[in-house]
């Protein structure tokens, strides 16, 4: 479910962060499903479980799972994130294309190279 790449420069607990939010935005991990533990997550991937719980607190504080005393650690149910996320992209797609314009590429180009995609 969740594979490290230890070449990637990025700390191990954000690329866990990355693909759980991933996963869930996806639609691969559904809402109030369980994550695996901290200690079977830290065992699987063979990481201190200090990494795991810190990429869990971050994608409890980004809205992501939620955490129930004594149970665990749950998917949220907040269809929200999507569009967000969907937000987010779409702030960063605009800023691209600015700097696209600025540098000289005409809305022509640009729109011909988004339709081959």
């Amino acid at each position: 479910m969740i594979i490290i790449d230890y070449k990637d420069t990025k700390p191990i607990y954000e690329q866990i962060v990355e693909r759980y939010k991933t996963l869930i935005l996806k639609g691969a991990v559904q809402a109030d499903e369980q994550l695996p533990s901290v200690r079977n997550l830290a065992m699987e991937l063979s990481i201190n479980p200090n990494t795991i719980q810190k990429a869990y607190a971050e994608l409890e504080r980004q809205g992501f799972i939620y955490t129930v005393k004594g149970r665990g650690n749950f998917v949220s149910g907040d269809s929200g994130l999507v569009d967000k996320r969907k937000k987010e992209y779409m702030e960063q797609i605009l800023a691209l294309v600015r700097e696209v314009l600025e540098i000289g590429m005409s809305k022509a180009e640009l729109i011909r190279e988004i339709e081959v995609l």
